[in-house]
């Protein structure tokens, strides 16, 4: 665990000191396989599972935070919800690429990209290696903030990796469809208004969706401090960690 938060602290080009909790976590699945989550930055997660490293939303710079890709090891694949500067980096996603890594993403970012495997809201798909994969809806429903995030053009993605399921709901509030997300593991829910969900919004979710473990993420200077506390009666298992 020390050298996982080492190598985080050198791909953020952070010290040891900046974080006050462990920030990597490990989770086991059903037969038994590791799978290791880094947090990044904002929506930028990095998974590695049986050898396979998976890289969520990657982008390479978000305010005075820098993601140095090259001390990363390049992705089996690579998912992007949509094509906001803070989800999609073309040029990060080119370092991440090799020869077979697979990007999966929206119709939207795969025109960009010039390629990928696009998914639209209610597909599935089976990439092989004990993963599968759900396009899920992400959209805002409140007045005046519908034009952030239209309803189906962006995805959140429901990962099943050896049967630990993750979902990752992209930028979304707590819409209905959320009442269909079930069985989840880990969730990774947004939480910064006005273009996702306040943590009110969160909180509803969060008790719709269920997870055992629950990270907010893309938060922004949103305080989530709350969100243990208020979730902890519900069984939640909230683990605040630097998704600024």
């Amino acid at each position: 665990m020390k050298k996982s938060i080492a190598l985080l602290m050198a791909v953020l080009g952070l010290s040891t000191s900046a974080y006050s909790q462990p920030e990597v976590n490990e989770f086991q699945t059903k037969s038994g396989k590791t799978v290791t989550m880094y947090p990044l930055v904002h929506s930028s997660i990095r998974i590695i599972y049986d050898n396979m490293e998976i890289e969520i939303d990657p982008v390479r710079q978000l305010g005075n935070r820098t993601i140095d890709y090259s001390q990363i090891p390049q992705a089996d694949f690579i998912f992007v919800t949509h094509e906001h500067g803070d989800h999609y980096d073309k040029e990060a996603i080119k370092q991440l690429t090799r020869v077979g890594t697979r990007f999966i993403t929206n119709q939207r970012c795969a025109t960009l990209q010039g390629y990928g495997l696009v998914m639209k809201n209610g597909d599935h798909e089976d990439l092989n290696h004990g993963i599968l994969v759900d396009a899920v809806p992400a959209y805002n429903t409140t007045e005046g903030r519908t034009q952030f995030h239209p309803q189906g053009r962006d995805n959140g993605y429901i990962l099943s990796l050896d049967g630990l399921r993750i979902y990752i709901a992209g930028d979304t509030e707590d819409i209905p469809e959320m009442a269909n997300i079930k069985d989840i593991d880990i969730a990774f829910l947004p939480c910064n208004q006005p273009y996702t969900m306040t943590p009110e919004q969160l909180v509803r979710a969060a008790r719709i969706i269920k997870p055992k473990v629950l990270f907010p993420y893309h938060y922004g200077q949103t305080d989530v401090t709350t969100l243990p506390e208020e979730l902890k009666a519900d069984g939640i298992d909230v683990r605040i960690r630097h998704y600024e």
